[in-house]
């Protein structure tokens, strides 16, 4: 027999449990008998719910029951469907603000010249288009040998793209390059051309207002007798500057932190999501910013964000990017439901609206302040919505280019990606964390084991701010740095 400590009902207007070790038919807990087998994360029904209905977790509906639903009843993809369709109205009805903790704390970051902060003090090799990507990563591994210990490290960022686009297509991939171009993380920039490319060198640097033209350099290697040398070369000139920059004490308010999800399963809207979002409270209640993207993975839980808009101007902003990418899923013949994956799936994650309403706790109770489309960049405090897709490598790429110069990575499936800013990966489940331990950063699942969400808050906080003081990650430790752009033009 099993007790109330093995599930978890989150909201009292819930109409069923979360499973924090498995169930097996006819184990009892919370004063209900499991009529089927319950693995762990997935759900059991505590009250009775009629054909049609809606089924409450959060406190909101997650979908409509398909069948009636008894007490004990297993509650998944075969018994509940998402209730998503299309387009809807919205009004602005604006909850009132909470009071965010503040707080003294520092990091040691690099401080810009534009005033802003980065976490880390490399040379970023970026290419205009994928026709060089690998001489892109020649030099910086070669420069990586010659010229190891002087700055954090030399990073090649390429992607496939820069030729055979137009229009709005190829302005995403060049704007995304500009926005990596600045970034604070990088204290200097090459980047490499092929000559005859869409994506051509020149309007990309007339693009790269407000960076500073000693630490960037650029050639096309069409141009250049050898290319490798004359991107050491250009590698060198920019250690030489950036090796004298230092690490200075910097508070919590110059921080910047990307939020994103990959891998969630039934777990991550009771564990690791809920611990970033206190996290994310604490950033933005200091005065930093907190970047959240996955627009997708928004729907069915959008009326949460959108009621701690500022303003009238930013919910307008809101509804606008969320109902235009439910026009591209449509326009594209594809239900704006398509989700979630087989692996949230199997991790107990049934419906988008289910999935939609773990992931926003990452962004805590904060004001939402801002809302950037894909390759804009911050220039505000509190929680900022950023526009990208659900893809791992897109959104995250996105985040770096908006500003985040640290990723908190929630995941309870494992992935070894890692991105442009330092990735933290905090697993969902303590169970990822044992297999895992070459991926994982922090193990949020202890929280479903007893620690309370002070204590975990405490330790990921800490952890937060010896990253962004120099601490390496683990994809930083085993070589993932990877970008990915998004393509949504015809290819010529």
């Amino acid at each position: 027999m099993t007790n109330i400590a093995t599930i978890l009902r989150i909201d009292p207007r819930d109409d069923l449990a979360t499973a924090l070790v498995g169930l097996a038919q006819g184990d009892s807990a919370g004063g209900v008998t499991a009529r089927d087998p319950i693995p762990a994360g997935h759900k059991m029904a505590l009250n009775a719910v009629r054909a049609g209905d809606p089924v409450l977790k959060y406190g909101w509906p997650i979908g409509r029951a398909t069948v009636d639903i008894a007490p004990g009843d297993h509650v998944h993809s075969h018994n509940l469907a998402t209730a998503l369709s299309g387009l809807e109205a919205y009004s602005f009805t604006p909850s009132a603000p909470e009071a965010l903790p503040g707080g003294d704390a520092t990091f040691e970051g690099y401080r810009r010249a534009d005033g802003r902060v980065g976490t880390r003090n490399e040379i970023w090799v970026l290419c205009t288009v994928g026709c060089v990507a690998r001489t892109a990563q020649k030099i910086a591994e070669a420069a990586n040998r010659r010229f190891a210990g002087r700055v954090d490290g030399v990073v090649a960022l390429t992607h496939p793209f820069g030729c055979s686009q137009l229009g709005d297509d190829l302005s995403a991939t060049r704007g995304m390059i500009a926005a990596l171009a600045r970034h604070p993380n990088a204290g200097g920039v090459l980047i490499i051309g092929l000559g005859c490319e869409s994506n051509q060198l020149t309007p990309l640097l007339e693009s790269l207002d407000g960076a500073d033209p000693a630490r960037l350099r650029a050639f096309a290697a069409q141009m250049t007798d050898d290319e490798i040398e004359a991107g050491l070369a250009a590698v060198e000139a920019l250690v030489e500057i950036a090796e004298h920059d230092k690490r200075v004490p910097c508070p919590v308010s110059d921080l910047v932190i990307g939020l994103k999800c990959g891998g969630s399963d039934g777990f991550s809207g009771l564990t690791a999501n809920p611990l970033v979002g206190r996290v994310a409270d604490a950033v933005t209640g200091a005065g930093g910013t907190a970047i959240l993207t996955e627009i997708p993975e928004i729907f069915g839980a959008e009326r949460l964000l959108m009621a701690r808009a500022r303003d009238e101007t930013v919910f307008d902003a809101v509804v606008e990017v969320v109902n235009d990418f439910k026009s591209y899923f449509i326009a594209h013949g594809e239900p704006i439901s398509e989700n979630p994956s087989p692996g949230n799936i199997e991790g107990g994650v049934t419906t988008l609206e289910e999935k939609s309403l773990g992931a926003v706790q990452k962004a805590g109770r904060g004001t939402v302040t801002q809302v950037l489309r894909y390759g804009q960049r911050t220039d505000r405090a509190g929680v900022v919505l950023l526009e990208a897709p659900g893809n791992d490598a897109v959104s995250s790429t996105a985040l770096t280019a908006a500003g985040a110069t640290v990723i908190l990575f929630t995941t309870g499936r494992g992935t070894p990606l890692g991105f442009p800013a330092p990735t933290l990966k905090i697993a969902t489940n303590s169970g990822l964390a044992q297999r895992k331990p070459r991926w994982i950063d922090f193990d949020a699942g202890r929280i479903a084991a007893g620690q309370s969400l002070d204590q975990a808050t405490e330790g990921l906080m800490a952890l937060v701010l010896a990253t962004a003081s120099g601490r390496t990650t683990r994809a930083e430790e085993n070589g993932e740095r990877e970008i990915a752009l998004w393509k949504r033009g015809v290819t010529l």
